[in-house]
């Protein structure tokens, strides 16, 4: 009876200011979300779709704090591991939570951070009915079950899509200039997931022809999914991917890497097998996965992959192998012959295990990975590759833990491969007190390490040939303000492309974020990096390696002068330096986002200038559902876009974006098969998703 008379003082309390959020998502910006949460886009080895399309599907629906997992509110990004273990702490000793209210009585949570939260989590009723029909009649009664159709075009014709010569009409594209994409999924939370998707790529060919392995869409991918079967945690068929430990052996690809959020984004969620509804063309898994429950907190995944992947086999009079390829193609592009021929000539098979204990405060895992491939990876004979995997088959082994003692949470992976290669990444993360966090790791990846899907925390785009320590802190000195810095120092032992000698490099992040208001918000940040590259406009005959020196800032000001209109200003500027006179580049953008009812209007006005393509700016702009857009902009000119979101009818959502670019002192844009004869590129995206 106290406990309830307890969190009715919180709702009083704390009535007014959450109104004013028009409880719990109604007036959510989940695009600003994203955006702070991926401040730093120059990282281009991100998988930003996933990402977005993950956090998207908690938005969606909301993670029940009462039927939730540690990992799973740690792939929020939102709370710290001690903060997650205050939870479940609270749950122990107080039972299931009765109200979200409640969250403001549990240690370390504070109103901020409670805020961050609320859109992705809900509490419901503990003894609530839970519905038992058979599961084809829950996927047909399912209010989540939605159909998206998509379409793209750049307006402008592109070179590939002229003739080959004057007297033929055959493009250097076999297909049209157009992009489509098809999606329906239906899921549950914590009860199954069922999806398709499907794309056609500008350029690609929409045609049936089973030679080349084309059936209307150039992509397809389809996962089901079921949960908490008896003791079978996940059944999964079809496409998935797997998230394990520190991603050293496997990853999904989601993470986030290094940007403003510099504490609760520095270690990976253990979330073992997710679907896969993406449309990248190699990062997935395709087969069978099932995690089983052997005994309370002890889970045992195994699971095996079967699918083609794109490679330019070539052939070969040394090896037994009739032929060989350098490695796995991973543009996902089938538009020229060339592209075409290289479709799926090669079969990738993985294959594994994964021991997982787990309990509120400790985990501790043992996972091995196989892979094999059809024909024998042989890399070229450049000096850089001497210590890159090459052959047929592969296999890792490795131990994974996690433990948090009061307000310290360590983690860490460490794992071997068959080339005797080891790679380890071990950190802690600390709640100093409730005004300042800090963050620790550190990896080593040998020359000779070999995981193919590995994703682990680094500056390179794959886990091989480098050391490194990072130090985030996160700091709230008063009401309303936020500081948040790293340093990482890492170092490449062996060569790298375009580095002809062993490398070394460092950067930093300092970012003051201010919140006066609901209303409003600002918060500049200064980024620097350092890294060993070849010189440029070396006349010697021997290579050297020079740091080059790239510094970016960024301004951001955000004011909601009502509920349904919202201003948003950034300036961004940047310089880089590498044996040569400083080059510059800058971004000013204006947002105007207007909300009415059931129509929502998004428009920006930007202007860039930069020196070279080194000096580039990249600006994360709102989209349609399920699309994450960072373009990078280099040259003179201005980007304009609107984008324009409403109901057609009930269950019937459209979208529509265009955006224009127009360039100043050029004659073309782009390059190769992608150029465009002009000074103006100009897009169109309409979408519709129809719910039932």
């Amino acid at each position: 009876m106290f406990r309830v008379l307890y969190i009715l003082v919180l709702i009083l309390y704390f009535y007014l200011p959450v109104q004013a959020q028009d409880y719990p998502r109604q007036t959510v910006d989940f695009d600003l979300f994203v955006q702070e949460l991926f401040a730093q886009q120059e990282d281009e080895n991100i998988f930003y779709e996933d990402l977005y399309e993950t956090l998207f599907q908690y938005y969606q629906q909301p993670i029940d704090l009462n039927n939730t997992t540690p990992e799973e509110l740690a792939s929020l990004f939102i709370l710290s591991r001690p903060q997650i273990v205050s939870f479940f702490q609270h749950i122990q000793d107080n039972g299931k939570l009765l109200s979200i209210y409640e969250l403001q009585a549990i240690p370390d949570f504070d109103l901020k951070t409670i805020y961050q939260l609320l859109p992705f989590v809900r509490v419901d009723n503990a003894g609530m009915y839970a519905d038992s029909r058979p599961l084809w009649q829950r996927m047909i009664g399912e209010d989540n079950n939605a159909l998206i159709l998509r379409y793209e075009r750049t307006l402008q014709e592109r070179r590939g899509y002229t003739s080959t010569d004057i007297s033929s009409s055959q493009s250097r594209y076999l297909g049209s200039p157009d992009k489509l994409y098809l999606r329906y999924r239906s899921s549950v939370a914590q009860d199954y997931s069922f999806g398709i998707t499907a794309e056609k790529d500008a350029g690609e060919a929409f045609t049936f022809d089973r030679n080349t392995r084309r059936y209307g869409f150039d992509f397809y991918t389809a996962h089901f999914q079921i949960y908490n079967k008896g003791r079978f945690r996940t059944i999964a068929l079809g496409d998935y991917q797997l998230q394990i430990g520190q991603g050293l052996q496997l990853s999904s690809g989601y993470n986030v890497g290094k940007g403003s959020e510099t504490i609760t984004t520095l270690s990976r969620a253990n979330l073992g097998i997710r679907p896969y509804s993406s449309v990248l063309e190699y990062a997935f898994f395709r087969g069978a996965a099932v995690t089983y429950s052997l005994k309370d907190n002890l889970n045992l995944t195994g699971f095996y992959s079967s699918k083609r992947a794109d490679a330019n086999l070539q052939g070969d009079t040394i090896s037994d192998f009739s032929e060989t390829f350098t490695g796995i193609q991973t543009s996902g592009f089938h538009r020229t012959a060339t592209e075409l021929a290289n479709k799926g000539r090669v079969r990738e098979q993985v294959y594994g295990t994964s021991l997982q204990y787990q309990k509120q405060a400790f985990t501790l895992g043992f996972t091995a990975v196989g892979t094999n491939y059809s024909s024998p990876i042989k890399k070229a004979n450049a000096l850089y590759q001497r210590f890159e995997f090459s052959g047929t088959s592969n296999y890792t082994f490795g131990s994974n833990y996690s433990y948090t003692w009061q307000n310290v949470y360590l983690f860490g992976e460490t794992a071997i491969s068959k080339s005797g290669g080891v790679g380890s990444v071990n950190g802690l993360i600390a709640n100093l007190s409730n005004k300042a966090e800090l963050a620790m790791l550190y990896r080593y990846y040998s020359r000779e390490f070999h995981s193919l899907y590995s994703g682990a925390f680094g500056e390179g785009s794959r886990n091989i040939n480098e050391r490194g320590f990072y130090t985030g802190i996160k700091l709230k000195p008063i009401a309303r303000w936020e500081i948040t810095a790293y340093y990482d120092r890492f170092s490449f032992p062996w060569l790298r492309y375009r580095v002809d000698a062993p490398s070394y490099g460092d950067e930093y992040l300092v970012r003051l974020y201010f919140k006066p208001n609901r209303q409003s918000a600002l918060y500049g940040q200064f980024r620097t990096e350092s890294k060993g590259l070849n010189a440029p406009n070396n006349t010697t005959s021997v290579d050297y390696v020079a740091q080059a020196l790239r510094r970016s800032y960024l301004l951001y000001y955000e004011f909601a002068p009502s509920t349904a209109l919202s201003l948003k200003s950034r300036v961004q500027f940047s310089s880089y330096e590498h044996e040569a006179p400083q080059q510059t580049g800058y971004l000013i953008a204006q947002d105007i986002n207007y909300t009415f009812k059931n129509i929502r209007l998004s428009t920006r006005y930007a202007l860039f200038d930069t020196d070279s393509y080194d000096t580039r700016q990249y600006v994360y702009e709102r989209d349609v559902l399920y699309a994450f857009s960072v373009p990078a902009l280099s040259g003179k000119g201005t980007r304009i876009y609107t984008l324009l979101q409403f109901q057609l009818v009930r269950d019937l959502d459209v979208w529509v974006k265009y955006g224009i670019t127009n360039y100043r002192n050029v004659d073309t844009i782009g390059s190769g098969l992608e150029t465009i004869e002009g000074t103006i590129r100009s897009d169109v995206k309409a979408q519709v998703r129809y719910r039932f």
